[in-house]
């Protein structure tokens, strides 16, 4: 007989999501954000933890056995953006930090985090945005590197008044959430991946509340760098038997993948996942009738291929809620958060 899932606190996981989705972690920048789940695994009662040099996360929770550990992995860093460049008009030039589509992110609200004199706040437009003063030009421009930038909520005509403000080149811009709930819809940048990590921590507090009995001592992985390749590639000890990466799934014209269910990727651009761990977890799912998909991602890595391509030996597997506009404007739904919540606490009990 297979033992039951715990139950699962829905509101904890939505609410923990939001305040994951507003604390800002653009790669390379995640201090914050480690620090929050520090604090609220604290509270949960999680006594063994530790920050690694990369500045990942890893928490280990004791299970019945320990001679094939696991770890389950989601990643807490963000797509957002540094300052290339500061123009002579005091605007700022930006570099790409993970990969998106420029035109995903004009107009949208961004705030620059200098080094020592607080966060200022801005725009990313298009360098000729007024359709009053440059007529068709705004439509036919491309957006590039060399045609966004950033729009700063300061008095700034100049570079030395945008130095002033301590702002330097290699200052990091992160991307405004804009978070909402509506309907059992969560729409918000960077669903990727912070609702796997939601997840991660939702399924943490019911092992805690409810004392539940891992099968194999498991290791969970929030890692930091995930959206520039290497977030796993470290820190993951090697006795490590089985690498459940928690990653989002991708929606759109083509994919088996919605918003609605779990998925698991069998195969993403870089290869396929593990054939006998993602057989085992398809199984479970249907054993515990959780929701899901079964998918193959075009355009897409995951801290598994990471762990893989440094040299690590566990079995992969990946699974996480369908996200529609992946590296976009995002949307997802809360049963598809439930289901790979479930998803994950099936695999760690048997």
């Amino acid at each position: 007989m297979k033992p039951v899932i715990p139950t699962i606190d829905i509101k904890y996981l939505t609410s923990i999501l939001v305040d994951l989705l507003n604390t800002p972690s653009p790669t390379g920048n995640t201090g914050k954000v480690v620090q929050f789940v520090q604090k609220e695994l604290n509270q949960l009662g999680v006594p063994d933890m530790k920050v690694t040099r990369k500045g990942a996360l890893i928490v280990r929770l004791p299970g019945r056995n320990n001679d094939s550990p696991r770890v389950v992995a989601a990643h807490l860093d963000t797509l957002g953006a540094m300052a290339k460049e500061i123009k002579t008009n005091g605007r700022l030039k930006i570099t790409q930090i993970g990969g998106y589509a420029w035109n995903s992110i004009e107009g949208e609200g961004c705030t620059v985090m200098t080094a020592g004199k607080g966060d200022i706040r801005g725009s990313i437009l298009l360098e000729k945005a007024s359709y009053h003063v440059n007529g068709k030009e705004v439509e036919e421009s491309k957006r590039n590197e060399s045609t966004m930038e950033v729009r700063l909520d300061a008095k700034t005509t100049s570079v030395k008044e945008t130095q002033l403000l301590g702002i330097e080149v290699g200052d990091f811009i992160s991307l405004d959430p804009r978070v909402e709930m509506s309907n059992g819809f969560i729409r918000s940048r960077h669903l990727d991946d912070k609702a796997c990590a939601a997840c991660l921590m939702a399924s943490i507090k019911a092992i805690q509340d409810q004392k539940v009995e891992l099968e194999q001592t498991t290791y969970f992985l929030f890692s930091s760098f995930e959206e520039t390749g290497h977030g796993a590639t470290g820190g993951i000890i090697p006795e490590a038997g089985e690498f459940l990466t928690v990653d989002m799934a991708a929606v759109g014209e083509g994919q088996n993948s919605d918003e609605f269910h779990a998925s698991i990727c069998v195969k993403d651009s870089t290869g396929p996942y593990h054939h006998e761990l993602s057989t085992r977890l398809r199984k479970l799912a249907a054993d515990y009738q959780i929701p899901y998909k079964t998918d193959i991602y075009p355009h897409y890595s995951s801290d598994g291929q990471g762990y893989w391509r440094a040299g690590g030996e566990a079995a992969v597997a990946l699974i996480g809620p369908g996200v529609d506009a992946s590296h976009n404007y995002e949307r997802t739904h809360e049963e598809a958060l439930v289901a790979t919540t479930k998803w994950i606490l099936a695999f760690l009990i048997n």
